[in-house]
């Protein structure tokens, strides 16, 4: 009798078949499909020593997985998902397993899970963080979905993900769409990283820092409490020499962003649920801004800036390398701060019950925003977890040792004309948490002059209102 497969993938893109692929690795036969059948038989001849099962229907796909099947989607979010489900469901049996491993709405995942759960079948949305080389080697991994499923799961999911100190990256998030919930903050947080270094990068770019001086200083701060996979990256792209011309590669390239919606949807999100979120959507106005190009080269001969970007570096360049650095540490600790804040905020009304300390565990290793720090965030929600990420003792102690250079770094950018929306954000938001009283007092005020939205006292009880009848008449 033919052996059947402990595991499917539909969806053969470069994500899916390196995923497969790893899965493989790991002593796990795998049946694969793709809607395009000569992509299937490419790749299967291609990997012809890997212990894989082309299929050329998703009929004869279904039919040749072990029960409970374990089914992995990998293919655009949205509609193809749902066509793909909606295939499969003629040939599923009771308990079977449906896996969206895209970057879906989490919303999506929701509706999903109720729709297969009455059907009887079982429903993961689980993210998976790493691009095209964690899927291969190991990617971080947030699935979502019942506890029950995961278990079923996680002999597979452990065994294929990147691994730090010998534990893997992927846990149980939650419930639902916890797991795409997870992925869509952390693709935001990462968002949030990237336009921190570049602005660290345009700084140094106006005060008139080469690129092999750039790619020598984000070395230096890969090699200490900055070390993370986007500041090594970074690094190197800085020193790489373009094939074609012979000039920096990161010279060449278009100063023109591009995004697939992730980010949006977590801003939107944290507007939704209340949750201050400057740092990260700092970073999205940032790339919608950069895909203006033609506008912004219109309006750079007409609106004018401080000698039209003419930087007045006034210390040495160890001195502002050093403040940059602080300022960029800073501000990733309050990007890390909101993502968490909005985590804990709808996983709570949700009823989630997500822990902080495990998300962040899952994220040392395989995914984009890996990093060192990550280990004193799990550290800081490990007990006595702060209300904010910033009054975690170590983050304060950055926070307060960091913010007088912090401030100068934005006040020269500022001074010179160079847009810092993520380090400003971050500032802003830093000074208006830490401030006892903020100006909303005046606020609520205007809000009952014209409206008669009431206000409470501070002489009063919390919690009483009061609405000022004799406001004063405009003179017109």
């Amino acid at each position: 009798m033919e052996k059947k497969s402990d595991f499917g993938l539909i969806g053969l893109a470069v994500m899916g078949q390196n995923l497969v692929l790893n899965i493989e690795s790991r002593g796990f036969q795998c049946s694969v499909y793709n809607r395009t059948a000569a992509v299937t038989d490419k790749f299967v001849s291609e990997n012809e020593d890997r212990n894989l099962v082309g299929t050329q229907s998703v009929e004869e796909f279904v039919a040749s997985l072990e029960r409970p099947r374990k089914i992995m989607i990998m293919v655009k979010a949205g509609k193809p998902v749902d066509l793909v489900i909606e295939g499969l469901l003629p040939f599923l049996d009771q308990d079977d397993i449906v896996i969206d491993g895209g970057n879906s709405l989490y919303t999506d995942s929701e509706r999903r899970d109720a729709w297969l759960e009455p059907l009887g079948f079982r429903f993961i949305g689980a993210g998976v963080s790493g691009g095209e080389e964690g899927a291969l080697k190991g990617p971080s991994i947030m699935p979502g979905g019942p506890l029950s499923t995961w278990e079923v799961m996680k002999p597979i999911f452990e065994s294929i993900s990147a691994k730090v100190d010998g534990e893997p990256c992927v846990t149980h998030i939650g419930k639902g769409g916890a797991g795409h919930f997870v992925k869509m903050v952390h693709n935001g947080i990462e968002y949030g990283d990237m336009q921190l270094i570049c602005e660290a990068y345009n700084i140094f770019k106006a005060a008139g820092f080469s690129n092999a001086e750039q790619a020598e200083i984000f070395a230096d701060w890969n090699a200490g409490d900055l070390e993370s996979f986007l500041i090594d990256i970074t690094a190197n792209i800085l020193k790489h020499k373009d094939i074609e011309t012979g000039q920096d590669l990161v010279d060449v390239v278009v100063d023109k962003a591009g995004q697939k919606g992730t980010g949006r949807w977590t801003v939107m999100e944290s507007v939704e649920q209340a949750v201050p979120f400057s740092t990260i959507a700092g970073s999205v106005e940032a790339r919608i801004l950069s895909a203006k190009r033609d506008e912004r080269k219109v309006a750079s001969g007409i609106l004018q800036g401080p000698d039209n970007w003419n930087f007045d570096l006034t210390m040495p360049k160890a001195d502002l390398i050093g403040k940059v650095r602080n300022a960029l540490f800073a501000s990733k600790i309050v990007s890390y701060a909101q993502g968490l804040d909005l985590i804990n905020k709808v996983g709570i009304d949700k009823g989630w019950d997500l822990k902080l300390g495990e998300i962040a565990k899952i994220w040392r290793g395989g995914c984009i925003i890996r990093a060192q720090f990550l280990n004193r965030i799990t550290e800081a929600y490990a007990d006595n977890a702060p209300t904010n990420l910033m009054l975690a003792p170590f983050f304060t102690d950055v926070l307060n040792k960091g913010q007088k250079d912090w401030r100068e770094v934005v006040a020269l950018a500022a001074t010179n004309g160079i847009p810092v929306p993520s380090f400003g954000g971050s500032l802003s938001y830093y000074d208006a948490y830490r401030a006892e009283r903020l100006p909303a007092n005046l606020l609520q005020a205007q809000r009952d002059f014209f409206g008669a939205h009431t206000y409470e006292r501070v002489d009063k009880p919390e919690g009483e209102f009061f609405h000022t009848e004799d406001w004063p008449e405009l003179m017109g």
